[in-house]
């Protein structure tokens, strides 16, 4: 996928990140801030919001200051809600994606540091979108609440992940070994191409495209379930992904790509 987005991607990126941060903000506007989220060990909800909401200003102060090494998170100017208080929470969750939106909006193509390298400014709307479809996953599970996501938002979101596994360096412990291969099928009817991706190893990196294939193992499940189980939010062997060949493929993959 290119990594210069063209506008019309970038505003529907944009418009996506608002929804889905408007969700997880409602959800944790009507939830205890001290229950526990059990797919991120340690964290309660009031953690996880103030995580979400911090690296959406993480971000937008990056690309204001057109910063070319990481900020530390710590020196994010107003990245702790303002009160505890789910309301209050809940609408600084909101205005910290307007931020971010507003930082890109003066000048998407503008180079910036990014966990891949310099990108434009315009590449971070759509990370900060899937950071927070997952962490809306987090609360949803947390709270018992439903998870629901559009197929193509899933299948983007594996498609996002894949591309920041092969941005990193080549590494002893890769996540396939030299020669093998993984295949993800989403089944949703209506992905087509886009719900399909083989990934290979490349000399100790990750290497994929969107396609048909025969891989050392095959994971088989909605665009929604392959984004829980590549994101770990599910088991390896949960009974809503079919997992086919060899199943220590999988389970090696998922122990060597944690963020």
């Amino acid at each position: 996928m290119s990594e210069t987005p063209d506008r019309s991607t970038v505003d529907r990126h944009a418009g996506v990140l608002m929804s889905e941060n408007d969700r997880l903000a409602a959800l944790l506007e009507s939830a205890d801030p001290a229950v526990e989220v059990p797919t991120c060990p340690g964290w309660t909800l009031r953690q996880l919001a103030r995580h979400v909401g911090r690296g959406h200003r993480w971000a937008a102060q990056m690309i204001t200051s057109g910063a070319t090494e990481r900020l530390d998170p710590r020196e994010v100017a107003g990245g702790k809600p303002p009160a505890d208080d789910p309301p209050v929470v809940a609408r600084w969750l909101r205005d910290g994606a307007a931020e971010l939106l507003d930082a890109v909006a003066r000048d998407p193509q503008a180079p910036v540091w990014t966990f891949i390298g310099p990108r434009p400014a315009a590449w971070w709307v759509r990370r900060r979108l899937h950071e927070a479809t997952v962490h809306r996953a987090d609360a949803a599970i947390a709270t018992g609440a439903g998870f629901r996501i559009a197929p193509e938002l899933a299948a983007d979101g594996v498609s996002e992940w894949l591309g920041l596994l092969a941005g990193r360096p080549a590494a002893d412990d890769a996540p396939l070994a030299e020669g093998a291969t993984l295949h993800l099928h989403a089944t949703d009817d209506e992905l087509g191409a886009e719900g399909e991706w083989m990934i290979r190893a490349d000399g100790g990196r990750v290497g994929w495209e969107h396609g048909h294939g025969k891989g050392d193992a095959a994971v088989r499940g909605t665009a929604a379930d392959l984004l829980l189980g590549v994101l770990r939010r599910i088991p390896a062997d949960d009974e809503r992904i079919q997992v086919l060949g060899d199943p220590q493929v999988w389970r090696t993959w998922l122990a060597r790509t944690e963020y």
